[in-house]
């Protein structure tokens, strides 16, 4: 007779070798994956343990991979698509808002207080994945879209006292993209293109007066020994970081493959990287300010400048007024309609020429 112990073992032997079964539908092949800035938390955290170690152990050591970072390589993230394109690159993740001269569909993913939480944020990834997903195959020799994830909320540092939005009248800002930049200059700032590596020393040289980067991030790269105020709302959206493959890796791939991959990406990377959104921009916060526990080291003593109604209302007219449409010109019709069709679906907001 079977007792239940038995029952439960020869089950867990099962799954075992449906499991086994299943790595060895994968393909015998390796990656080479350049990830995003070395030094922060998403990269150290999350990309460079699932590259390195999570997709071999996962794949029973079919799929092996070698992983660095654009930085590491000296680069400075805005080409790594394009090196993709020419196969030079097999995976590589940087910041969407880098590529933006190489495809300003790439933009409609965010702008501005578009997405005001990381919910909201969320929704409108999933929503414009497909179009992301075309946008790649079309701007980069067929290039495949892996994962969307964020970095915690793109915040503003200033080297200047602030209290409000308004306050950004006149100074000069870094900005984490184009359209960032724009609704810099909408709120009477100017827009600096300027390297993240280089923005420290700018805010204390007092070349820019403030920079825009998560809360996290700018803990991590000391800003808040250079920057004294601290506005909390998503001036610069979430940076959103696209993975994707070039187009040549995709197709040698086996369609058992494909799935796998994408499924471990979703469920390994993606999901815990936006998970994690919100505490890593709330303890970025604390650790900035010393308002909370920061787990991290040190925490700073920048001063939080609390947001109002008024500037909530400020950006919400700018994103309709001046961002969308200015998106809107610098892309096909199409593009458009696609916008409209998902995220317009999400935020209620619509984009016109």
């Amino acid at each position: 007779m079977i007792n239940k112990k038995q029952t439960i073992t020869a089950a867990v032997f099962v799954l075992s070798l449906v499991g086994h079964a299943s790595a060895q539908e994968i393909d015998k092949t390796s990656f080479a994956y350049v990830g995003s800035w070395s030094s922060l938390s998403l990269y150290q955290n999350f990309e460079n343990p699932f590259w390195s170690k999570h997709i071999p152990e996962a794949s029973g050591d079919n799929l092996s991979t070698t992983v660095t970072t654009f930085d590491q390589m000296g680069l400075g993230g805005g080409e790594v698509y394009r090196l993709m394109a020419r196969n030079v690159i097999e995976v590589t993740s940087t910041v969407a808002d880098y590529a933006v001269q190489d495809a300003p569909e790439l933009e409609g993913l965010d702008m501005p207080m578009m997405a005001p939480d990381v919910e909201t944020a969320r929704k409108v990834a999933e929503a414009y994945w497909p179009v992301l997903d075309e946008a790649f195959s079309e701007r980069f020799d067929g290039a495949k879209v892996l994962a969307v994830v964020p970095y915690p909320s793109q915040v503003v540092f200033c080297n200047a006292e602030i209290n409000s939005l308004s306050d950004l009248a006149g100074k000069k800002v870094r900005a984490s993209g184009r359209t960032t930049a724009e609704f810099l200059e909408a709120v009477g700032a100017e827009g600096i293109t300027l390297n993240y590596s280089e923005v420290p020393g700018a805010l204390q040289r007092g070349v820019i007066d403030c920079a825009v980067t998560g809360s996290l991030s700018g803990y991590s790269s000391g800003w808040y020994e250079v920057a004294t105020h601290l506005y909390p709302l998503p001036v610069g959206g979430w940076d959103h970081v696209v993975t994707a493959m070039n187009g040549k890796k995709w197709n040698s791939l086996s369609p058992e493959t494909q799935e796998w991959l994408l499924k471990e990406v979703k469920e390994n990377y993606e999901t815990p990287v936006w998970a994690s959104a919100v505490d890593e921009t709330k303890e970025g916060i604390a650790c900035l300010t010393g308002e909370g526990t920061c787990s991290r080291g040190e925490p700073g003593n920048m001063v939080l400048v609390e947001a109002t109604d008024n500037d909530f209302e400020q950006v919400s007219r700018h994103l309709e007024e001046t961002l969308l449409p200015s998106w809107a010109a610098r892309v096909d019709q199409r593009w458009v309609d696609r916008w409209n069709e998902t995220i317009g679906s999400v935020t209620g907001l619509k984009a016109s020429k």
